[in-house]
């Protein structure tokens, strides 16, 4: 049984002021809403289950992945090294499942209130029920949405995430008919299934959605275009009419045939379509779109947040959008990650950040469910996320468009868990 609520708690918490949360940028907008009066304070501390007050991190410090892991620790420090912070440690979990479920045992029994991470998905269903049994609160770093449960939250940015913010922002420019052409894997399945429910929760038609081998011939692909896009009936009346006017064998009629030939298709069935490949394949799919008539300005591509990245093949795709964090947020805290290590830190390093900064704010409160899922959220160097009780995380994410001189933000990251993509 997870740990008790407490209606005494006010939950509008705001961040203590310390030196490492300030050089992040944390402690001007950290979460938003009003601090909690003194008495309120004193309250929660009472209130607060009597258990463990470490935060304790599970990370992949040895094996292929302690790279990452190391990388992981550090950012949390950054959140965590100020006068005052609760005590923080560190687990192995060696990246595996085994591991991690051994890291948990170890740090529970070690006195930790709260747990962040492990890493992976594998990692996460195993600590899951151990954490739950001892009723402390796990801040997961994986994007796995369906790990997420009551006191089990995923922090990385989901497909249905990106998924909901990019279905909002069409919907808001009076389209709503979307489609999915992706790849027969984990990712591109998870994001079908987050445009088949941001549809729902949009009240949008259900997404026409098209799946194929991650291996598929230029062939296979371009008969699913084909097919999705309803090419042959958008086409078809076009060319029987210019065969109609070539039958009569006059010069008028050729010259007709000709004319009716030149006449655009009418637009494709959708007015987005979501892609998430790289590389050949999203060439491909691009050359077939535009083949097919079934690209912009009729439709508009949607792509994942990994096409930011330079060598992803997104930037090919001018005019496409995609949902990512607004940069500008995690400004501070990549100076003060730079600072300390002598690099840049990686995108992963932010929800780390995040989750250590969310720790160090519910501290006081014995990381009290009320407190870690305060209506309003908190805002990060990942902009705005809001833990709901059931384990479920919303996100604030900007959209941004693909163009000649690089990404373009065309929709701010929402601020406050009511506005609209939040």
């Amino acid at each position: 049984m997870l740990r008790r609520t407490f209606a005494l708690l006010l939950v509008t918490l705001a961040l203590p002021a310390c030196d490492a949360l300030e050089r992040a940028g944390l402690s001007s907008r950290p979460v938003i809403g009003a601090p909690v009066p003194t008495q309120a304070q004193a309250t929660a501390k009472q209130s607060a289950r009597s258990g463990g007050t470490w935060v304790v991190i599970l990370a992949p410090l040895s094996g292929e992945r302690a790279r990452i892991g190391q990388t992981l620790v550090q950012a949390a420090r950054i959140a965590l090294e100020a006068e005052g912070a609760p005590p923080f440690d560190q687990r192995d979990t060696a990246g595996t499942a085994e591991g991690a479920a051994s890291a948990a045992r170890a740090a529970i029994a070690a006195g930790a209130g709260i747990i962040l991470g492990p890493l992976s998905a594998e990692e996460t269903a195993a600590v899951a029920p151990i954490a739950r049994a001892a009723e402390v609160p796990v801040l997961a770093f994986t994007n796995d949405a369906t790990q997420g449960q009551p006191g089990v939250w995923t922090l990385g940015i989901t497909p249905g995430q990106q998924a909901q913010r990019l279905a909002t922002a069409l919907q808001a420019q009076g389209k709503g008919r979307l489609a999915g052409l992706l790849p027969a894997n984990d990712f591109g399945k998870s994001l079908a299934v987050g445009l088949t429910q941001a549809a729902t929760s949009l009240s949008l038609p259900e997404p026409r959605i098209r799946h194929y081998a991650p291996d598929a011939s230029i062939g296979a692909l371009n008969t699913l275009v084909r097919d999705m896009s309803d090419y042959a009936s958008r086409r078809g009346p076009i060319e029987a009419e210019a065969r109609a006017a070539r039958s009569s064998g006059t010069a008028n009629g050729r010259r007709r045939a000709s004319e009716i030939s030149r006449h655009g298709v009418p637009a494709a069935p959708f007015d987005g379509i979501m892609l998430a490949d790289t590389g050949e394949n999203l060439e491909s799919i691009a050359s077939l779109l535009a083949y097919y008539d079934a690209d912009w300005p009729h439709v508009r591509v949607l792509g994942p947040s990994l096409w930011a990245a330079a060598d992803s093949g997104g930037g090919r795709m001018s005019g496409a959008w995609y949902a990512a964090p607004d940069p500008s947020n995690r400004a501070a805290f990549e100076r003060a990650y730079t600072a300390k290590t002598g690099a840049a830190p990686p995108a992963i390093a932010d929800i780390a950040f995040d989750a250590a900064a969310m720790a160090r704010v519910t501290a006081n409160t014995g990381f009290n469910l009320s407190a870690l899922t305060r209506p309003d959220g908190y805002l990060g160097a990942n902009g705005l996320v809001a833990l709901q009780m059931d384990g479920r995380v919303r996100r604030g994410l900007a959209v941004f468009e693909i163009q000649r001189g690089g990404p373009q933000m065309i929709e701010p990251a929402p601020q406050t868990v009511d506005a609209p993509g939040s």
